[in-house]
């Protein structure tokens, strides 16, 4: 079972992750979700998570001292040494590759940063500490959120449905985009066999597996080329 913790001042924000694959897989104990409030970690009257950026400039930055204390208090309870995973723009990009990995792991803190960003001195910091087993700085793509909570709820959707038992055919991982061949999915279709005078390909009803494999693994190498040529 992988246990996964994250800090956020928007814990509602993580509803969705009780429904469907992942909140059965939740159900099953196949996974361990646990949301914690920011704001739980500040000490005065107005939970004040951010302040004004040294050395000037457009917006706020979330101090180091309420991370710190929430980081803290889930690394102390953690049965090993945890990975903590910060969101960010400026990170490496989020791969399949790289939620296989997570997947594996059975403690992550996903830390939701908000505004122009955390204080830098709490990865710093983290990253020296011999009870974190490592940290990562990811981004889901070229572009910039408000936060960081939609792109953890991707990344514990992505790696959720790679832990063992929360797809219920696990053979449909290898055959989907990013998959064990790296290219992108081949067209799928379903009843009826014609839809507004779109018929399906003829060598899926053929029931000719070989032609079938044959046609699938050709049109996911052209969609690749087409669109991603980059993972060819």
């Amino acid at each position: 079972m992988i246990k996964i913790d994250v800090i956020t001042i928007f814990p509602d924000y993580f509803a969705p992750l009780s429904l469907s694959l992942l909140g059965k897989a939740q159900d099953k104990s196949l996974l361990e979700i646990a949301v914690h409030d920011l704001r739980d970690y500040t000490h005065d009257v107005h939970r004040t998570v951010d302040d004004t950026p040294y050395g000037g400039g457009a917006g706020m930055v979330m101090k180091p001292e309420p991370w710190g204390e929430a980081l803290d208090a889930l690394i102390a309870k953690a049965s090993e040494p945890p990975t903590i995973v910060f969101p960010t723009p400026a990170g490496e990009l989020f791969t399949q590759t790289r939620a296989g990995s997570l997947a594996s792991l059975s403690q992550v803190i996903f830390a939701c940063g908000r505004y122009e960003g955390i204080d830098a001195r709490v990865v710093e910091h983290y990253r020296a500490r011999q009870d974190v087993a490592q940290v990562l700085e990811v981004s889901l793509g070229d572009y910039v959120l408000n936060g960081g909570e939609v792109a953890v709820l991707a990344m514990i959707e992505a790696l959720g449905r790679l832990i063992p038992g929360v797809i219920g055919n696990p053979e449909s991982l290898a055959e989907e985009s990013h998959g064990t061949d790296g290219l992108l999915e081949y067209p799928v279709y379903t009843k009826p066999p014609v839809f507004r005078d779109l018929a399906v390909p003829e060598v899926l009803t053929s029931g000719n597996h070989a032609k079938i494999a044959a046609w699938r693994a050709g049109r996911a190498r052209e969609i690749t080329q087409d669109r991603r040529p980059d993972l060819l």
